[in-house]
C-alpha cells in the first residue's frame, strides 16, 4: 500500500505527525510511506526509519503539487492538517482514498472526512493525529516508543563533544532558548530569562547555554547587551534541525517558549521546561510533547502582571529543585 502523510506546515506541527506515521508503519510494515512537509523538516523525516520517502512543499502552484503527487500512485492519503491548496492538489492527482479533517471549505475535495473540532482541544494535538489513522484502521495499535525520535549514539556522542569543545562546556547543559516561535504567544523576556539563569549560575557541576537559531538575531543581541555578570555559553545554531535534535538529545534539561525547538527536545527525550500562553488553543493541554509526559514541565502564563510574577517566582524556585 503506498500511502501519504501530509503535515506541510512547522516544526513542531510535523514533530506531532510522527507517532502517527510510526504506528501506521508498525500496523502494515509492508507499506510504503511518503510525507508531504516544509523543507524545513526534511533533516527530521530522513532521520526516521518508519518514513520511506519525503515530498517537499515549497510552495509550487496546485497544478505542479498535483502532478508530483499523481507520479507517486498513492493509494490513500492522510491530510493531517489542511489547507485549500493541498486538498485541491490531492483531488487533482486523483488519489484514491483521501481522509482530513471535517473542517474549512477544503473539506470538499476529500472523500472521507473525520469531524474533529480540534479547537475545543479534548486531547493532543498528536492524538487527533492519530485519530485521522484510526478512522481507517480502527484496531491500530497506537503505542509508539519513547523517545520516538532516536539517532546512532555514536553520532551524538560525535556532535555533543564537538560542542563541547567548541564552548568548552565540561559539565552537563541546562540550555536556554529564548526565542519565539510556533503557535506560542507567551513567553517571558530576556531580561527574565537572564533572572532565571542566573538563579542556578551557582549550582555547581552545571553549565548553562543560551541557544539562538537563525531568526532569533534580535533575541542574541539583546542578550549580548544584558547579560551582566551571568556566566553562560553561546550557541548559534548551525547546519540542520537534525544536527540541533542530536546535541540537545545530551542536555540535561531544554528550557524555552512553546514553540519548535520544545517539541524536537521531547521527541529525543530530554527534559524539558516550557512557557505556553494561559489559553486553551495554545495550552499544553493541545500542544504537549510526543515524549515522555513526566519529563515535560510545563507552565502557562497569564496575562494579569500580578499573576505573571507570581508564577516567575514559582518557575524561579521549581528550577532551582529541578536540577539541584
Amino acid at each position: 500500500m503506498n500511502i501519504l502523510i501530509v503535515r506541510n506546515d512547522k516544526l513542531g506541527d510535523f514533530i506531532t505527525a510522527l507517532p502517527a506515521c510510526y504506528i501506521l508503519k508498525q500496523h502494515i510494515p509492508d507499506c510504503h510511506i511518503t510525507v508531504l512537509i516544509s523543507p524545513i523538516n526534511q533533516s527530521i523525516a530522513q532521520a526516521c526509519n518508519f518514513i520511506d520517502d519525503i515530498l517537499l512543499d515549497t510552495g509550487q502552484s496546485t497544478t505542479m503539487l498535483a502532478k508530483e503527487l499523481r507520479q507517486g500512485g498513492f493509494d490513500i492519503s492522510f491530510t493531517l492538517f489542511s489547507n485549500t491548496r493541498v486538498a485541491i492538489a490531492q483531488w487533482l492527482a486523483r488519489i484514491p482514498k483521501r481522509i482530513a479533517p471535517a473542517t474549512k471549505l477544503a473539506q470538499i475535495f476529500y472523500n472521507q472526512r473525520v469531524l474533529q473540532r480540534r479547537s475545543q482541544v479534548k486531547m493532543p494535538e498528536f492524538s487527533y493525529n492519530i485519530q485521522l489513522i484510526q478512522a481507517v484502521f480502527p484496531d491500530i495499535n497506537t503505542q509508539y516508543p519513547q523517545p520516538l525520535l532516536q539517532f546512532p549514539k555514536q553520532d551524538i556522542e560525535e556532535t555533543y563533544q564537538a560542542f563541547s569543545e567548541r564552548l568548552n562546556v565540561q559539565h552537563p547543559v541546562v540550555a536556554f532558548h529564548p526565542g519565539f516561535g510556533g503557535s506560542s504567544d507567551a513567553n517571558w523576556n530576556i531580561d527574565e530569562y537572564i533572572t532565571l539563569a542566573t538563579s542556578i549560575q551557582n549550582l555547581t557541576n552545571l553549565d548553562i547555554v543560551f541557544s539562538f537559531g537563525p531568526g532569533d538575531k534580535a533575541f542574541h543581541q539583546a542578550f549580548v547587551e544584558k547579560r551582566g555578570d551571568l556566566q553562560a555559553k553561546i550557541y548559534i545554531s548551525q547546519g540542520s534541525v537534525a544536527d540541533f535534535a542530536r546535541l540537545i538529545a545530551s542536555f540535561k534539561l531544554f528550557i524555552s517558549t512553546s514553540t519548535g525547538t520544545f517539541h524536537l527536545a521531547s521527541a529525543v527525550g530530554t527534559p524539558t521546561m516550557t512557557f505556553f500562553a494561559d489559553t486553551l488553543f495554545a495550552s499544553d493541554k493541545r500542544w504537549q510533547g510526543i515524549g515522555d509526559k513526566t519529563l515535560q514541565h510545563n507552565y502557562m502564563i497569564p496575562q494579569d502582571p500580578q499573576a505573571r510574577q507570581a508564577l516567575f517566582e514559582t518557575v524561579q524556585k521549581n528550577l532551582q529543585k529541578l536540577i539541584a
